[in-house]
């Protein structure tokens, strides 16, 4: 994987906070970062995702599907 730099400017609070909690968990300040971008990324995307996806949904198919006749009731330890 193909890294690059980047200059990044923290205020020093937050910054001594990041690096105590880098150092706690026994990493460093540079790689709690990358997995704080990381992690932010991925939620950003997830949320992007199911947008996407509801934004393809057809509330009249989904109601067609719930209201459709069923099979045969639920039998015994069905619910375990």
């Amino acid at each position: 994987m193909a890294s690059s730099n980047y200059a990044l400017r923290l205020p020093a609070s937050l910054k001594a906070i990041a690096a105590e909690i880098a150092r706690a968990d026994g990493t460093t300040l540079n790689q709690f970062i990358v997995s704080a971008v990381a992690e932010k990324v991925a939620a950003l995307k997830t949320a992007d995702y199911f947008a996407e996806r509801a934004a393809r949904g057809d509330r009249a198919a989904f109601d067609r599907f719930m209201n459709r006749t069923g099979g045969e009731p639920p039998r015994d330890g069905d619910e375990a």
